[in-house]
This record gives structure tokens, sequence and C-alpha cells, in this order.
């Protein structure tokens, strides 16, 4: 079993406590987490501190080229941090799962590491000009959730080191060692003290959201953690970055092709086994050809294998804890309570692991929790309207709004349904699929501010606006 330490000044780091790392195809422990103290967190954070007036003022091209390394360094590494994240977070190494993250993760890195921050002139006249500058913020705290560990590390890494800052991330306590293993491998070349990480449980996540020597917080996570870190930042005024939970809606429009949707909708819904923030949760279909669609995706999900993430053929692995599995049990329990039809899964499979199988649930009513609570899973309810404004108001019914998806043959129609939605991205017959150069954040409770691309860059500023 590796050994695994905090990484602090460009250091490895050992601690007094250690917490069990397990796998959740099997319960076996993959590995130990380090618990920092709350010394080691200042620890960090002054060495962050240090080290950021020469990686501010260190030249824009040679920051460029070390951002640059830092995708060089995954793709060099790019099995062993698979194999890693296959065995703590569960999903197949092969298909959608492991190796596509890590190919995610060398993508952003590098599109971000391409872009520049000009100076804008806002206005030029023979008696001056004025000019708009973007400079790094200072210290970026960092807090990761379990289901792209290494994929969101790196969303929130590159860009705060590419706009001149320096960060000490936390990956979440249940997914910590490929982030371990990321940063000791990024600290073969970096300065010290510019990508620190530590590692802890969610009193480490409290001490660090309330720090006064973070001037910026980015989380990706739950809404109800993402509140408590807004609340937490207020005595210091930090910027926030706060990428929260997503019920994300998709409205079938009934000249769509059944056959043809199924598949971009059984995609957009169970990616990741349904545990991604933008993914599918909550799906409208008309009446019309509403049985043709559940028919269409219950084939496809009865011809795929939910299976341990090291067997070639799984194509979906377990739910990545316990807590989870729980909740998405009791979900689907309760719409099965309420008279729901399950076409496909809707029981727990045998073992020791979290294995839940792909479960479309029809005849469910908009009230029930799986349609109102963001299951985070693999279960999908897909309810059945008869009319558009009342699928609208269903879709837009729910506090979050991160992402939506429209289905239909007509695009220009699609368009006009789409700008009703209330959400942060919408896709036309497609959903969820995300890109590097496009921004992306949600409104209502799902967070605010936006990553990727140039505006995710900017996030990672503060303006100076300098009249010359």
């Amino acid at each position: 079993m590796s050994s695994y330490g905090l990484v602090i000044n460009g250091e490895k780091i050992s601690t007094t406590d250690y917490l069990d790392v397990l796998n959740p195809a099997d319960q076996s422990v993959v590995g130990q987490m380090p618990l920092a103290s709350t010394d080691q967190l200042d620890d960090a954070v002054r060495a962050a501190q240090v080290a950021f007036p020469a990686w501010r003022d260190l030249d824009d091209k040679e920051r460029q080229k070390l951002c640059n390394q830092l995708a060089d360094k995954l793709e060099a590494h790019h099995e062993e941090l698979a194999k890693l994240i296959t065995a703590e977070q569960g999903k197949p190494l092969v298909q959608l799962g492991s190796r596509f993250e890590l190919d995610g993760a060398i993508g952003w890195s590098r599109a971000t590491a391409a872009l520049d921050l000009p100076i804008e002139v806002i206005e030029e006249t023979p008696d001056g000009r004025v000019e708009l500058h973007r400079k790094p913020i200072g210290v970026v705290g960092s807090i990761t959730p379990w289901n792209y560990p290494v994929m969101i590390g790196c969303w929130h890494i590159i860009p705060a080191l590419r706009a001149g800052n320096t960060v000490v991330i936390k990956p979440s306590p249940l997914t910590p060692l490929s982030t371990l293993r990321m940063v000791e491998l990024f600290n073969e070349f970096l300065p010290n003290g510019v990508l620190n990480a530590v590692t802890g449980d969610d009193q480490l996540a409290a001490a660090m959201s309330a720090h006064p020597g973070f001037n910026k917080m980015v989380f990706t996570g739950s809404t109800a953690t993402g509140k408590k870190i807004m609340a937490s930042a207020v005595d210091s005024l930090k910027r926030l970055t706060l990428e929260l939970g997503g019920n994300d809606a998709g409205i079938v429009l009934p000249d769509a092709d059944p056959k043809q949707a199924a598949e971009g909708l059984f995609w957009g819904a169970f990616l990741n086994n349904g545990q991604t923030c933008a993914a599918l949760k909550r799906l409208y279909v008309h009446a019309d050809i509403y049985d043709a669609v559940c028919t269409e995706m219950a084939a496809i999900a009865q011809n795929v294998k939910t299976g341990p993430g090291m067997e070639e053929d799984s194509v979906f692995g377990p739910i990545q804890n316990r807590n989870q599995f729980e909740k998405v049990k009791a979900l689907v329990d309760d719409a099965k309570a309420r008279g729901a039809r399950i076409l496909t899964g809707g029981e727990p499979m045998a073992g020791e692991g979290n294995f839940y199988p792909i479960t479309l649930v029809a005849d469910i009513e908009q009230d029930a929790r799986l349609v109102e609570e963001e299951q985070f899973g693999p279960a999908l309810p897909i309810v059945k309207y008869h009319d558009v404004d009342e699928a609208v108001k269903m879709a837009n019914a729910s506090p979050m709004g991160l992402g939506g998806s429209v289905w239909s043959s007509d695009k220009s129609k699609a368009k006009q349904i789409a700008n009703r939605l209330e959400c942060g991205s919408v896709w036309i017959n497609n959903h969820g699929a995300i890109q590097p150069n496009a921004p992306f954040g949600g409104v209502k409770q799902s967070g605010i501010g936006l990553e990727f691309g140039m505006e995710g860059l900017k996030e990672f500023t503060v303006t100076q606006t300098v009249f010359v």
C-alpha cells in the first residue's frame, strides 16, 4: 500500500492520525488519508502566502509554460492516476470512467493554460486613456468533491495558477488519494508553496472557509455545504466561486424521435453513474411519446453492465459511498411506495459493494421525493406531461438551476422553450456536454460565479482600473 502525505511548501508531510479510504466496490482499504491538524493548515496557508509574490511576478509566459507542464505530468502518469481513481471512486477504468476523467483533466488544463489576460483599453483620447488590468487575488482555497477528484481538482488548480494565484487544495475525504498524488507530482517542478494539499474531514473544510489567510474560496459540492462556506467567508469578505447542486430537468417535446433521443437522454442522465452535477436528473416526456421513450431507454439500460471498475466490461461502477447509496435507495423506495412503475433496476445488487443498478422510474408524480430531491445516482424519474407550459413550470419549480435541456426535431422551437428554463446552461438534443471554452455555472441555489474559459479565468482575478 502506497504512503500518502500532505503536501506543504513542496514537501510531503506526515500526520499523527490517518483515516482509511475504502474501495466502494468491495469495502477494501485502498490507502490511508492523513488527517491534517489546524496547525498544518496554517502552515499550508503560510507557505502559499510566502510563495505568492514571486509567483505573481513571474513572467507570464513562464507561468503559462509551467501550467502546460502540469498537463504533461498528468499525461506521463495517466494510467497510475486512472487506476487510483477507480480504486477509491469506483468508476470503471475503461468506457467513460477514470481514463476518460484523466483525458478531460488534461484537455481542460491545456485549454486553460493557453488563455491570456490582456490589458483592456476602455477609452483612448488625446487627453489620455483608461485601462482595465486583471491581477491575481492571492491565496486560493479549493475544496473538491468525490465524483471527479482529479478533473475537478484541475478545474480549480489550473485557472488559479494561470492567473497568478497560489493554492491550498482539500479533496473529499472519500477520494483524497488521487489528488494527493497529483499534487505531489505537480510539486516536482512547481516552486515551493505555490500548490499545497491538505486532507481531513468536514471540520478541516470549515476551518478553511473561515481562515483569514485565504483571499478566495472555490468549492464544488452540495448546496448545503456551499451555504456554510458562504456564511464563513463573510468576516473576511472572501471572493467565492461556488458550483453547487443541480436537479437538472430535460423536456422531450412531442415531435422528438423517441429512438433517436433515447441514447442522448440515457447518457445525459447516467454519465458517471448519475454522479455528475450537470446530469439529467428529472425527465419530462410528452404523453404522445411517453411509452415509446420509456421503452427505448429501458432497452439501453438492460444492455449495460454495472460492476467492479477494474472489470473491462463494466460500464457503470458502484455508488461511491454508503450514505449516497442509502439516499438513492430511499428515494426509489419512496417512489415505489407511491405507486410509481419501475422499468429497470429498483433493488440493490447483492454483495459487499455499493452497487445499485440503472433504475428508470415511470408513472411518477411531480411531488415525489425522487423528482424534488437531487438523487446524484443511478435513478431517473420520468414524468408524463400533456402541455408544454406545464412541463416548463415543473422544470422551473426546483430551487436549483444548474442545467436543463430540450429535445425536439425542431431546433428553433426547442430554443424558444430553452429560453424559458431557469438554469445556467441549456442544451438542445443533448445534456451535460460541457467544454473548456464555454462558461459554466448555476443560477438560483446552484451556485455563484462561473468556471471555464475566459469568464472562468477572470473569477481568479481582481480588477484594477488605470487612468493614464
